[in-house]
């Protein structure tokens, strides 16, 4: 058998399904070891081959969640173009999480890409997959593809390069090497977050973690629009997860950052929410440096103040030495917890209407209402900021949706 794309492919092994199944997949783990990032849609294409699924192409969303974008493919001399994610079938798959088979011959089918409960793009195999061997051999290829793309992700740019439509800021380049996926879970909590503007990002980043039971979450929004906000975003970021993984406290984290913003880039004021929810019980526990209180939605409504309290003063500011407070709740099955940055509330269309923060609640809860998961509620939300902002946002503009879902 070959799945490289450079022989026979096609010829799957003797035997019953899982044994074809199970030796396509070995040889293509097993190749790509020493596959470079350019070579993965050839190894793909002749593993489906391989599967009797007619070929397959790799699909990635955009940074913004716009479009599918094709893998390159050097041996294609007409290379597919990208598609929307709105309006198409290949979207729906990619939003949804479920498989999308065309009508007609030969059939086209479209199985999601997901890394964990992070959605990456989806996978087009060229043979219809109705419910049985067929549909359980492309999910399976589309896990293995999954892990492949992200792993050549972090060894060479052509997978970066390709979920980017235009260049990218020097300190959005910083931030966004930061950044940890968007979206992570749980069978218990789902956490994700939207960043924009993607491509001049400079001020705002986000983090979320998961140790045991414990989902711990930073939002930080750094003062300016340059590389030394990114840069001040960056370090609080780094100052953040060295003291959290030293089994630091909350109180820990912000006076980490605090006295290392004071000392490496002064003068630069930095808010955050800084914050720990224990998934088996709810406990919520946050501090909270000057910056917009966190929101809580419950049966589809925002519970108006449940979580705020006096806010700490920002971070960097040399003279204070008090002690962070932090702050505790309890959720309950369903809550969701929204964090955000100002400049998503702040953020003024062409007449001055104000986003406002009513518009964020009902853009999410709309979305959610509708059976949206968080990573699509919050992809909605950023698309409803830039229109409202006729695409120009002047402010970075942060989110960072989390549902607590604990099993019954």
């Amino acid at each position: 058998m070959d799945v490289d794309g450079s022989g026979a492919a096609g010829r799957a092994p003797h035997g019953g399904g899982d044994a074809v199944l199970g030796a396509v997949l070995a040889e293509v783990l097993a190749a790509s070891h020493r596959t470079a990032p350019q070579e993965v849609p050839a190894l793909v294409a002749g593993a489906a081959r391989a599967l009797g699924l007619g070929g397959a192409e790799v699909f990635l969303a955009d940074l913004q969640q716009r479009l599918l974008v094709p893998l390159p493919d050097p041996e294609l001399r007409q290379p597919p173009d990208a598609l929307h994610v709105d309006g198409t079938l290949a979207g729906r798959a990619y939003r949804t999480r479920r498989v999308e088979t065309s009508a007609g011959p030969p059939g086209t089918g479209w199985v999601p890409l997901a890394d964990g409960v992070e959605q990456i793009g989806v996978l087009r195999v060229g043979a219809h997959v109705p419910p049985g061997p067929l549909l359980d051999r492309a999910r399976a290829l589309a896990s293995l593809v999954t892990l492949l793309v992200v792993s050549k992700s972090a060894v060479g740019d052509v997978l970066v390069r390709t979920v980017r439509t235009r260049p990218m800021s020097l300190q959005s380049e910083l931030l966004w090497a930061f950044t940890p996926p968007r979206t992570i879970g749980t069978r218990s909590v789902t956490s994700s977050a939207a960043l924009e503007p993607a491509y001049e990002v400079a001020g705002d980043a986000f983090d979320h973690s998961l140790a045991g039971d414990l989902l711990h979450l930073t939002v930080v929004d750094a003062m300016g629009h340059d590389l030394a906000s990114g840069g001040a975003s960056a370090v609080a970021l780094a100052a953040c997860r060295a003291t959290r993984r030293a089994d630091g406290t909350l109180a820990d984290i912000a006076e980490a950052i605090d006295t290392t913003l004071t000392r490496w880039i002064p003068d630069r004021l930095l808010t955050a929410v800084i914050a720990d929810l224990d998934t088996a019980t709810g406990h919520l526990s946050w501090v909270n440096c000057g910056h917009p209180p966190p929101l809580l939605i419950r049966a589809g409504r925002i519970v108006p103040g449940a979580l705020e309290r006096r806010a700490h003063i920002p971070l960097g500011i040399e003279e204070h030495h008090r002690p962070v407070p932090v702050h505790h709740a309890r959720l309950q099955p369903g809550d969701r917890l929204l964090v955000h940055t100002d400049g998503v509330t702040e953020a003024r269309s062409a007449d001055g209407d104000l986003f406002g923060e009513q518009r964020l609640v009902d853009t999410v809860v709309r979305a959610t209402a509708t059976g949206h998961p968080a990573p699509e509620a919050l992809r909605r939300l950023m698309h409803a900021l830039l229109a409202h902002r006729d695409h120009d946002l002047r402010d970075d503009a942060t989110v960072m949706l989390v549902e607590w879902h604990p099993e019954r």
